[in-house]
């Protein structure tokens, strides 16, 4: 029996931080899309956010939460956004939700994962330094 995967829209008002489309030496021997490419593409996505709050250099310190909620699939049109859940003295942590849109000729979206990420500021020696006001 086959799941049907719950159909969703894109966040209104807000624009992806990156988009993406997967092609075909991201997936496994079933088609899918790697999971370990997936989480790259969404720690891109954080780091990208977590680099404007700190203006300049992060690092991904710690990944608080990452659920695969369905498949991407070869082609999706994958729409990242970010969001800042918190800053601290050295670190931004953010939420990256990723939504995929498929099927072309009759467009679909699916929200595919969600994750948690904290990145740490770091200065030209990698050392961790504050998040400016």
């Amino acid at each position: 029996m086959r799941k049907i995967v719950p159909e969703t829209t894109l966040p209104k008002g807000k624009a992806p931080i990156l988009r993406v489309v997967p092609m075909p030496a991201d997936s496994n021997h079933n088609g899918d899309i790697f999971g370990g490419w997936i989480m790259s593409q969404v720690d891109v996505a954080g780091g990208v956010l977590a680099g404007r709050i700190a203006r300049g250099r992060v690092a991904t310190v710690a990944v608080k939460s990452f659920v695969f909620k369905h498949p991407v699939q070869i082609g999706d049109l994958l729409s990242l956004y970010s969001e800042v859940v918190r800053i601290g003295n050295t670190s931004v942590t953010v939420s990256v939700e990723v939504y995929a849109e498929r099927s072309p000729q009759d467009i679909k979206v699916v929200k595919v994962t969600e994750a948690t990420l904290t990145y740490v500021a770091i200065d030209k020696n990698g050392r961790p330094r504050p998040i400016p006001k």
